[in-house]
């Protein structure tokens, strides 16, 4: 498959290849600082050795001179010479009337101590070049001087070639970490590319869309994860949001025709004196409609996660006994009974408002929507290590097939459908249990109902 161009530019503007560059830049310092403390250490090295060598040379001479004389010194010159083969010392030897006795530098000036000489080699040509020779210069008993010299080729070259490596290395580093800054560029532009093209699929009204995993690190591919996750969300949210366009449109019409036709009949029809009463339900009619938009805008705000940072330590035992002792003679009017069995101290965290509201509708449902002579029970208690409360009743109960719809908005069973209000309590509930992450769950009370709230383990003391 043919790269297209905007690759080529991308793969360079990619932060990939210019993390890269910098690595190269650090890589290419890095060895050649290396390689320059490797060449001073052997050139250092070559050097202590040579000097060590002429140091010896010119000690064994000395030692010759002193035990057999002129004569034995130049018997050990040429024997060292002639043993020393292409790696013998050279040498020079002047005698304290300043004649040459011996001389290996042809016209090069020496010195006592160290010092240097230039040493052509002994061939003519286009080929022939001088050498660089180190020297140690010594003075005899007689007052003779001897310089012992050897060539520093090795050294040299040893050093140019350290050099040049030195310098090759880095350029091939740095070359190296560039073509794989482009390729790493490349690659991590082509799948940003895919990532942006499900963006921009999504942007366009798919919201089913969801992006594609990147793949080159588990850092990228827990982005796209937390990205897709939060797509959920939304699509969840719009999926809600349409849900109730579509419930308010259907459930606010009966009350707002209901309310339309009484007031033109009180206009058309109605004597004056039956205006005050006519005008008196018309106001309860559209309380009645306020108070679903009140429910309706509650509800979308404890979904949205709103007012969690308020939360603090709740004692649910004290509330719930108290929601209870509220709504008992309520019960009792109705012809029901209502008790509770709390276990004592129960704390949790959460919102005491909210938790307090949560309770109040879930009893309030069970007493509306039973008949007479139904026993009502509220329950908090310790199962396996949690904290569960149960509302439990032994009515009609509720058929298996909708339960899991009384909990959204506006949902009434057909035999509540007489009954006043909204079908806004249940999903009410569920949506303070949801921003207190506690469990809901509506389950057969063989007979009846029974709503479990589940709630999250409490975090350990910090004592």
């Amino acid at each position: 498959m043919p790269i297209p161009d905007r690759y080529w530019l991308n793969g360079f503007r990619s932060g990939a290849f210019r993390f890269a560059l910098l690595l190269a830049m650090a890589f290419a310092a890095s060895a050649t600082l290396l390689l320059l403390v490797v060449e001073r250490s052997v050139s250092h090295y070559a050097e202590e050795a040579t000097e060590g060598g002429l140091t010896s040379e010119a000690a064994i001479l000395q030692a010759e001179d002193r035990e057999h004389g002129r004569n034995g010194l130049l018997r050990a010159i040429d024997l060292h010479r002639r043993a020393g083969g292409d790696d013998a010392f050279q040498y020079r030897l002047i005698d304290h009337a300043g004649q040459m006795l011996v001389n290996d530098f042809g016209s090069s000036p020496v010195r006592l101590g160290w010092g240097s000489a230039v040493v052509p080699e002994d061939r003519t040509g286009p080929g022939a070049r001088s050498e660089m020779f180190k020297s140690l210069g010594v003075r005899l008993a007689d007052g003779s001087v001897l310089v012992v010299a050897t060539d520093t080729y090795d050294i040299d070259d040893l050093r140019s070639r350290l050099d040049r490596f030195t310098i090759l290395a880095g350029i091939g580093i740095t070359v190296f970490a560039l073509a794989g800054g482009y390729l790493a560029g490349g690659l991590f532009m082509r799948r940003l590319d895919r990532v942006n093209a499900a963006i921009g699929r999504v942007r366009a009204g798919n919201v089913a869309e969801r992006l594609p995993m990147i793949g080159i690190s588990p850092e990228f591919n827990l982005l796209s994860s937390n990205l897709n996750a939060m797509l959920d969300q939304i699509g969840a949210l719009l999926n809600g949001l349409r849900q109730v366009t579509t419930d308010i449109a259907h459930d606010l019409r009966t009350p707002l025709t209901r309310l339309r036709q009484q007031l033109e009949t009180m206009r058309e029809h109605g004597p004056a004196q039956d205006y005050g009463a006519g005008i008196a339900n018309a106001i309860a009619q559209t309380d009645e409609i306020l108070g679903i938009f009140r429910a309706l805008l509650r509800i979308g705000t404890l979904e949205g996660g709103d007012g969690r940072q308020y939360f603090t330590t709740v004692e649910l035992t004290e509330l719930a006994d108290r929601v209870v002792a509220a709504h008992q003679p309520v019960a009792e009017d109705k012809g029901k009974t209502l008790s509770c069995d709390h276990a004592a101290g129960v704390e949790v965290t959460g919102d005491a408002e909210l938790l307090t509201q949560m309770l109040v509708n879930l009893i309030d449902n069970a007493i509306r929507h039973t008949p007479a002579g139904t026993h009502i029970i509220s329950r908090i208690e310790h199962i396996d290590g949690r904290i569960v409360a149960t509302i439990s009743d032994d009515g009609p109960g509720i058929p298996a097939d909708e339960r899991a719809n009384v909990l959204t908005r506006f949902y009434r069973l057909d035999r509540s459908r007489t009954l006043p209000g909204a079908g806004l309590g249940m999903a009410m509930a569920a949506a303070i249990a949801q921003l207190h992450q506690v469990q809901l769950d509506v389950l057969d009370n063989q007979p009846g109902l029974r709503i479990r709230l589940t709630f999250p383990a409490m975090p350990a003391s910090a004592g």
